[in-house]
Formats: structure tokens, C-alpha cells, sequence
């Protein structure tokens, strides 16, 4: 009685470790099923192909059957044409000897073929339904990876939540301070370039300066200008438009 419920207790658990297995991974299942089965469809069909040989065999032996009777017939006849009964009646036994084997060869062969042809039509049939069961594996593989990715993106979408106090929230903040962080520098480099704008406004100005100054040393060498001349029109650069109309009053 004890050793009875050990044995189912154990057994049980044999059952739920099986079931964990089982349920694991229901497509590796199936392929196994379907190759064990693909397996045990190859050896039925090496023994299909074994028993075809057999069917030949006794194929063979009826058509061998057939031309002896035949043989015989012809023997019988030719000996009661040659009027030698008594041969002929000899031969007129081997003929129903050979007649009953016939038969029995005969009835062999109608067995034989019968079988094969049902052994024929059940293995077409288990190939038509290991098609079918195949077929079923790849849609049942793909619909399962589908109703997977599927959960995933179900689990996603509620997890992609872009608030402050989540890991995706946090990393926002992250990503947006390095963008502040770098158009800073962009904006603190822009704000260093104007540093010695003054002193290179001054340079240009001074460069224009001289190079106005030697513009008139040159029409004074010419003769284009006299130096009296050339000193009026400096000073009038120099006063504007406002100035000379003021000493002009005077």
C-alpha cells in the first residue's frame, strides 16, 4: 500500500516535470512529433519496398506456373494425338499437380497485392497528413512568434512612459541637458569672437588712413594736386560737411 502511493506520488511528479517540458516550447514539440513520425514513415516504406520485391517474387512464380501449365497441356495433347495414353497420362498428372500450384501461386499473388496496395494507400495517406501536420507546425511557429511580439509591444507601449520619475523620463532630462550643454558652448564661442573687434576696426581705419595719405603724396608728385590744394582738401575731410558750412559763416 505505501510502495502503491510512493509509486504515483513519484510518477505525479514525473508527470508535472513532463508537463513543465511539454508546455516549455509547444513547436519543438511538434517537430519532434512530426520527425519521429517522418521516421517511422521512412522505415514503412522501406518495408513497403521489401514487400514489393516479395509480390514480384510470387509475380514471377505464377507467370512461371502459367507457361508450365501450358507446357503440359501440350505434351498431354501431342501424346493422346501419338496415341500413347499411357504417357500421356502421366503427363496429364504432372499437369494437375502443376494446376492446383498455380492456383495456390495465384491466390498468393491476389493476396499479396491486395496487402501492398493497402499498405500503398495508408502510407500516401500518413505522407498527406504529415503535409498537413507540417503545414500547421510553420503557421503554429509563426502565429506563436507573432502573438509574442505582439505582447512585447503591448508591454512596451504601457512601459514607455516619458515622465520625470521613470528611467525613460530620466534619460529625457539627460539627453535634453547635453543639448542645452552644447548650444551653450556654441553661443559662448560666438560670444568670444567679438573680443578684439575694437582693435581690428581701429587697424582698418588706420590702414585707410595711410593708404589715403599716400593716394596724395602721389597727385602731389603728378602735378595733379598742389600741396596748397592738397591741404584745403584735407581740411576739409578733415572739418565735414557741418564744419565748413560753420567756417564759411564766419
Amino acid at each position: 500500500m505505501i510502495f502503491r502511493k510512493l509509486w504515483h506520488t513519484l510518477m505525479a511528479q514525473i508527470n508535472k516535470v513532463a508537463n513543465i517540458f511539454w508546455t516549455a516550447d509547444p513547436i519543438a514539440q511538434m517537430q519532434y512529433e512530426y520527425d519521429q513520425s517522418v521516421s517511422q514513415l521512412k522505415e514503412g516504406r522501406e518495408g513497403l519496398e521489401q514487400y514489393r520485391a516479395l509480390v514480384e517474387r510470387v509475380s514471377r512464380q505464377a507467370t512461371m506456373d502459367k507457361q508450365h501449365v501450358a507446357k503440359l497441356e501440350a505434351q498431354v495433347k501431342a501424346y493422346l494425338t501419338a496415341g500413347d495414353r499411357e504417357t500421356a497420362a502421366r503427363f496429364a498428372l504432372e499437369l494437375q499437380k502443376a494446376k492446383q500450384e498455380q492456383t495456390e501461386n495465384e491466390g498468393q499473388l491476389k493476396l499479396h497485392e491486395e496487402a501492398y496496395n493497402n499498405n500503398v494507400s495508408k502510407i500516401k495517406h500518413a505522407s498527406t497528413k504529415l503535409a498537413d501536420v507540417r503545414q500547421k507546425i510553420q503557421k503554429y511557429d509563426a502565429e506563436l512568434k507573432m502573438s509574442r511580439a505582439e505582447a512585447e509591444m503591448a508591454k512596451l507601449a504601457t512601459d514607455f512612459n516619458f515622465d520625470v520619475t521613470t528611467d525613460f523620463g530620466q534619460i529625457e532630462q539627460v539627453i535634453n541637458d547635453k543639448i542645452g550643454l552644447n548650444r551653450a558652448k556654441v553661443r559662448v564661442a560666438a560670444d568670444l569672437s567679438s573680443e578684439g573687434l575694437a582693435d581690428i576696426q581701429h587697424e582698418q581705419a588706420m590702414e585707410k588712413s595711410l593708404g589715403e595719405q599716400a593716394l596724395r603724396d602721389f597727385e602731389v608728385q603728378m602735378g595733379l594736386v598742389t600741396p596748397e590744394t592738397a591741404k584745403v582738401t584735407e581740411a576739409a575731410k578733415e572739418l565735414g560737411p557741418a564744419a565748413k558750412v560753420a567756417e564759411t559763416q564766419k
